[in-house]
């Protein structure tokens, strides 16, 4: 049984405003061109891929979705190229796009994120936001609970390795955003190591494994 369809409207609100506080620091602006905690990216590139986030939910949330919908979250994750690529290099973890918009300066992110959320909240409050939202460079759609949940994923990891790169502690999330978030990390994790490396990493100092 899924949850309503807005389920996560609010928590993915909330979480991109934490996100956008977090974009506009000082520390990124300043930090912009230097290596960022993620291999191969810039500060600057990184937080373009967290603004985009934001800019993603409000190009896609208004479209019409014309291609199949899959079960849940879980099962975008089981089938993205992305997830099962082992390298930066691999095609499927292309950052031509953050690295593109990093040329932009982080002025132009600020705007883009913002007015991104802004739409966001727009669509939600009209009701123009469908129950349907199509994901056109993977190939299938999500009910829109699940399209938040991948959007909420990202913010909150993204939130992290942006924090750690620029020497900040990172922002705590309601757990109405964070909660999901770590549901659905932890079903990841036991679908590709299985449930005794979880709970071995979990529970068990001397059995860690990297999950």
């Amino acid at each position: 049984m899924h949850a309503p369809v807005d389920g996560h409207d609010h928590a993915f609100l909330t979480a991109g405003s934490i996100a956008l506080d977090l974009i506009r620091r000082p520390e990124v602006t300043d930090r912009w061109s230097q290596p960022s905690a993620l291999e191969k990216m810039s500060i600057g590139a990184l937080a373009c891929h967290l603004g985009r986030q934001l800019a993603r939910a409000a190009d896609l949330l208004p479209a019409a979705a014309e291609l199949p919908t899959l079960e849940s979250a879980d099962d975008h994750y089981a089938r993205a190229a992305w997830v099962k690529a082992t390298s930066p290099d691999d095609p499927a973890n292309d950052r031509s796009t953050d690295d593109a918009e990093a040329e932009l300066g982080p002025a132009a992110l600020h705007e883009r994120a913002g007015a991104a959320l802004e739409r966001v909240r727009e669509l939600m409050d009209t009701g123009a936001a469908r129950e349907v939202v199509p994901i056109p460079w993977q190939g299938w759609a999500l009910r829109r609970d699940d399209f938040l949940l991948t959007r909420l994923l990202e913010v909150v990891v993204h939130s992290d390795d942006l924090a750690v790169s620029i020497g900040v502690p990172t922002p705590q999330f309601p757990d109405a955003a964070f909660a999901p978030v770590r549901d659905l990390l932890v079903r990841l994790a036991v679908r590709r190591h299985g449930q005794s490396a979880l709970v071995g990493t979990l529970a068990r100092r001397e059995r860690a494994r990297p999950v």
